[in-house]
């Protein structure tokens, strides 16, 4: 049995504002897409990215914080 949801909720994104929202390129958000790590339906010949979708994506995206801690003075001269 197929799960059913109710999309009449759902603001859909296209990529190009994907993209623009996480200054990214569209080529990116479409490397997302095809590898899972972005959730996108297909309409046609285009996708749309559930706009909720975006937002968790960027709230997990962590940044590691031992690398931009290291910063200046780690490079050595010699």
């Amino acid at each position: 049995m197929t799960q059913e949801q109710n999309f009449s909720n759902v603001n859909f994104l296209t990529v190009q504002e994907v993209a623009e929202l996480m200054r990214v390129s569209k080529m990116t958000v479409y490397r997302m897409v095809h590898a899972g790590e972005m959730p996108a339906v297909r309409f046609g010949r285009s996708y749309r990215v559930p706009q909720n979708a975006v937002e968790a994506f960027l709230k997990s995206a962590v940044v590691d914080q031992s690398e931009t801690s290291k910063g200046s003075g780690s490079a050595q001269t010699g």
